[in-house]
């Protein structure tokens, strides 16, 4: 059963037939360069995420990982949306991660929207927040898209690949956000 739909995408746990797709974006250097994981990942360990992620309690406190699917007959994972949901149940943080080949076509928005519909409709949160690498100017366009309101500089904040990058703080209050998806 779907967690959130749009006309073009469902919004679904993962399934053991995502690991294919899911690597091949995974394993993208361009898809991974603002993100905090490598872009080196064999077969096994995507199926391990994989089947981490289909697994997990959404319901409890801490990350869970959503995939994202073109509606179709058989539908082809695309991306995924990951939330963590605080431990007082009333915010979490948010992150989407999409592949390249379908990015620059309003997916990525349609999914971050949906997503926020079922976290503000559904579970009721007060708040929702998201952080982006400060050079991810794509990212921090599409939260700013869907309501989010940028909050602040971390400047030199995290040491990642390498080197020290600049986070984007954005916040998304419920009363800010339409009720309809």
């Amino acid at each position: 059963m779907p967690f959130a739909e749009t006309p073009r995408l469902v919004i679904r746990r993962f399934q053991a037939t995502d690991v294919a797709a899911f690597a091949a974006y995974r394993c993208d250097p361009e898809v991974a360069r603002y993100q905090s994981w490598s872009p080196a990942m064999t077969m096994q360990e995507a199926a391990a995420l994989v089947d981490e992620f289909a697994t997990g309690d959404p319901d409890v406190p801490g990350w869970f990982q959503y995939a994202i699917a073109m509606r179709a007959a058989d539908p082809v994972l695309i991306g995924d949306v990951g939330v963590h949901l605080h431990e007082n149940m009333m915010q979490a943080e948010i992150g989407f991660t999409l592949n390249r080949q379908h990015q620059g076509h309003g997916y990525a928005t349609e999914a971050v929207q949906a997503m926020l519909h079922h976290l503000f409709a559904y579970r009721r949160l007060k708040r929702v927040s998201a952080e982006c690498d400060a050079r991810n100017s794509a990212s921090a366009r599409l939260l700013q898209r869907v309501g989010f309101q940028r909050e602040g500089l971390r400047r030199q904040h995290t040491w990642i690949k390498g080197e020290w990058t600049d986070d984007l703080l954005f916040g998304l209050l419920a009363a800010e956000f339409p009720s309809a998806p």
